[in-house]
């Protein structure tokens, strides 16, 4: 980057020009989508960073990291309990269904020949899982396609699964997906602490969820603050051989995802942003198509 005394040349004036990222998507070979929480905001789901989002009410260490699990599990499980909540009352939107379709190669291949593609979501709500279980439904012509590895495997939750169970137990570490609503006794009605403010109340540990294999206290299958990422170097690899990087509903904040892109430029590929607002860094994009995802996104990739 340019020091303050030094000329940055001219500024980047990236294109919202839709038949123009038509045509650059039809050549591109590798593509990458990389989806942050504007993309479930649409439906129902908070964000973090944005107006409003839940890390400029709350301190995120105090709720996301191990050793606010350690100091309370009983707020941080009810926090996560509210985040339960809230994903399994909302469902995937025309922007998760839009990304769903496109890891379809026979969709795909008609809008980018021959091309291979990953979502690498920072969301842990599942709904870009529940976009494809919607199009296996509508579309039993497609559900072969929908259910085939390459399909499922195309799709990386980077930062865990609000679902999954993990044990805290060293010597047994079971993980298992569990929707139960109420997931405990304990925790039902709790996710009013954040929704409208109630009491907090404090919950013996006994009496929070248990690992079903060993009795262990249980934690969510998320990545929190401080904690490496599953599958970091798959993610590196198939970032390093991108040639399009599709950047939907992040602030582009949280690294390492907010570098993808970055990294695809600079081994010659192409960046497309969608967000709602102007985010830091989308000056340096090719595509800047500001709105929200849910409606430019399906209309960029011709899947209205």
């Amino acid at each position: 980057m340019p020091s303050d005394t030094e000329s940055s040349g001219p500024e980047n004036i990236p294109s919202t020009d839709m038949p123009s990222f038509t045509a650059a998507l039809k050549a591109s070979k590798r593509i990458i989508a990389v989806a942050g929480a504007g993309l479930s905001a649409a439906s129902g789901i908070p964000t973090f960073r944005g107006a409003g989002g839940l890390w400029r009410k709350y301190d995120a260490m105090s709720l996301a990291s191990p050793e606010a699990f350690d100091a309370n599990p009983s707020r941080v499980w009810q926090f996560y309990h509210y985040r339960r909540e809230k994903a399994l009352a909302s469902q995937p939107n025309p922007g998760h269904r839009a990304l769903a379709m496109f890891s379809l190669p026979s969709v795909r291949h008609r809008l980018a020949p021959d091309s291979e593609f990953t979502l690498i979501t920072q969301n842990v709500d599942g709904l870009s899982r529940r976009a494809l279980v919607d199009i296996a439904d509508q579309h039993p012509e497609l559900a072969d396609e929908v259910r085939s590895p390459a399909v499922q495997n195309s799709i990386l939750e980077m930062h865990g699964r609000l679902f999954d169970v993990l044990c805290t137990s060293p010597s047994c570490g079971h993980v298992e997906w569990d929707p139960t609503s109420p997931i405990c006794p304990a925790l039902a009605g709790t996710e009013k602490v954040f929704s409208s403010d109630e009491p907090e109340p404090r919950i013996d540990e006994a009496d929070l969820p248990r690992c079903t294999k060993c009795g262990s206290l249980a934690r969510p299958g998320v990545v929190w603050f401080g904690e490496s990422l599953p599958e970091v170097d798959r993610i590196e690899s198939i970032v390093g051989k991108a040639d399009m990087c599709i950047v939907v509903g992040t602030s582009s904040t949280v690294y390492p995802a907010a570098g993808y892109a970055y990294e695809v430029q600079d081994n010659g590929g192409t960046v497309a942003v969608f967000n709602i607002d102007r985010s830091d860094g989308d000056q340096e994009a090719d595509f800047l198509f500001l709105g929200p995802a849910e409606e430019t996104l399906p209309k960029a990739l011709g899947l209205q």
